[in-house]
């Protein structure tokens, strides 16, 4: 990653990122978030920011792993379980999917049709 775009206090790269992550730099954001994910793992915001710009930019691998990264801390994380399922569909995992789909909806209270 470029130099100027690591530099800072975690505040100011977090900053960045999602202004990155905004404008749609999806590749430069997660250059940013990875390193601070490796930072400090245990929080949940950048992970998930990180797993939403891999899911942007089509490394659906990555996304899946840092997802299930947050899903192994946290399994209640609603929004990890729906991206998480969506991740799969895009890879053609259906059926995989679909228990993440079904959990995610049930902690948002929607019904099934």
């Amino acid at each position: 990653m470029n130099d100027y775009y690591g530099h800072g206090t975690a505040a100011e790269r977090w900053d960045r990122a999602r202004m990155f992550f905004d404008a749609k730099e999806y590749v430069t954001a997660a250059g940013i978030l990875d390193e601070l994910v490796a930072e400090t793992p245990e929080q949940v915001g950048p992970r998930l920011l990180l797993a939403r710009a891999y899911y942007h930019s089509a490394r659906l691998g990555r996304a899946e792993a840092e997802l299930s990264a947050i899903l192994e801390r946290d399994p209640a994380e609603r929004y990890a379980l729906r991206l998480l399922g969506r991740t799969l569909e895009r890879q053609g995992r259906a059926a995989e999917a679909a228990p993440h789909l079904k959990l995610a909806a049930a902690m948002g209270g929607e019904l099934p049709d």
